[in-house]
C-alpha cells in the first residue's frame, strides 16, 4: 500500500475517533437535537472530504505530468494551462451549495430556535395581553400611562418636562417653535405627518399673501413663523391666510389628508410621529417601533395635554 494511502486511513482514523469522543461520546451525546446531529455530520463530512482532496492531490503530484494546451497569458514567464476544473471538485462545489440552502432554509437556523424569534413572540404576546388589558382607559388614565411611557423612553432627549433640553430636542410644551416653522417653510417637509408621502412644498410652492404668484418673501416667512409659534395670535395672520390656510385650514388645525395641525397637538398626531419618526432643523427624531399602540396613544394624550396647560 502506496505510504500515502497509509497515511490518509491513519489520520482518518484518528480524526473520527477525536469526533467522536467529542461529540457523540460526551455526556449528554447527540441527544436527538438537530443541531448536534447536523454538526456531527458537517464534521465527519470535512473529516473525509479534506482527507480524500489532500492524497488526490498529493497523489497527482507524485505521478501526473502537465500536458494540454497553454494559454496565451504568461506572468514572469510561467503560463498556465487551459485545462478544465477537476470533476471531482466541480460536484463538491455544487452539492455544497445545494447543501448551503437546505441548511439554512430547511435545515437551520431558519426552523431552529432563536432566542431573538422567542424575545419577539414573548413581545408580540406580552403586547396582546396589555392592549386587551388596557384598550378601554381614557381620560386622566390614559394621560398618566402617557407620562409613565414617556419617563422611560423621551425623557432623554425632551427632558423630564418635555422642554427639550435647551434646543436638544423639541419643546413639547408648546406644538412648534418659530425656528422649527421657519425650517420647514424653507426646506419643505415629507415626514409624513399625514401617515403617508404628502410632502409640503418649500418657499418656492408656497406663494405669498399678496397673491401675485411669486414666492413666499423672507418677511413673510419670519413674520408667519412667529404667529403660528405663538399659538396663532398676533402678526402674521394675513399672511397666513393667503399662504397656508388653503392646506392647514384657517385656524391652522390641518385637514384630512390634506396638511396636519399646526396649532396643537393631538393624539392622531404624535402617533403618527411615533410611527414614522421625523426630521426637522434641530436633526432626526427616529420611530418607536418597540411602543405598542396603546402607549403611544397614551404618549400622544400625555403630550396633548402639556401643550393644553399653557
Amino acid at each position: 500500500m502506496n505510504k500515502i494511502y497509509l497515511w490518509g486511513f491513519i489520520v482518518t482514523a484518528a480524526m473520527l475517533g477525536f469526533t467522536y469522543m467529542s461529540v457523540i461520546g460526551s455526556k449528554g451525546g447527540l441527544n436527538g437535537d438537530i443541531v448536534n446531529i447536523l454538526t456531527a455530520a458537517a464534521a465527519v463530512a470535512l473529516v473525509l472530504i479534506t482527507v480524500f482532496t489532500v492524497i488526490k492531490y498529493v497523489r497527482q503530484m507524485q505521478v501526473d505530468t502537465a500536458s494540454g494546451e497553454l494559454a496565451n497569458e504568461k506572468w514572469d514567464d510561467i503560463g498556465e494551462y487551459l485545462n478544465p476544473i477537476p470533476t471531482g471538485w466541480g460536484i463538491l462545489f455544487l452539492l455544497t451549495m445545494v447543501w448551503g440552502m437546505w441548511y439554512f432554509l430547511i435545515g437551520y437556523p431558519v426552523n431552529g430556535y432563536s432566542q431573538i424569534g422567542e424575545y419577539n413572540e414573548d413581545v408580540a404576546a406580552h403586547n396582546t395581553k396589555f392592549e386587551a388589558k388596557y384598550k378601554d382607559i381614557t381620560g386622566d388614565r390614559l394621560i398618566e400611562m402617557g407620562e409613565s411611557v414617556f419617563l422611560a423612553e423621551c425623557k432623554v432627549c425632551h427632558g423630564l418636562t418635555a422642554d427639550g433640553i435647551d434646543g436638544t430636542a423639541s419643546d413639547l410644551n408648546v406644538r412648534l417653535e418659530a425656528n422649527v416653522v421657519k425650517y420647514h417653510i424653507l426646506h419643505g417637509s415629507n415626514s409624513k405627518l399625514m401617515g403617508t408621502e404628502n410632502p409640503m412644498p418649500n418657499r418656492y410652492g408656497i406663494m405669498n399673501a399678496n397673491t401675485d404668484y411669486s414666492p413666499i418673501s423672507d418677511a413673510e416667512i419670519d413674520v408667519v413663523s412667529e404667529y403660528v409659534a405663538n399659538g396663532m395670535t398676533g402678526e402674521g395672520a394675513d399672511v397666513f391666510a393667503g399662504a397656508c390656510a388653503a392646506c392647514h385650514g384657517a385656524d391652522g388645525k390641518g385637514q384630512a389628508y390634506v396638511a396636519p395641525n399646526i396649532a396643537t397637538f393631538d393624539i392622531g398626531l404624535v402617533v403618527t410621529i411615533l410611527n414614522h419618526g421625523k426630521r426637522g432643523v434641530i436633526g432626526g427624531m427616529p420611530a418607536f417601533d418597540r411602543l405598542n399602540t396603546k402607549q403611544k396613544e397614551a404618549v400622544g394624550a400625555y403630550i396633548t395635554s402639556l401643550s393644553a396647560k399653557e
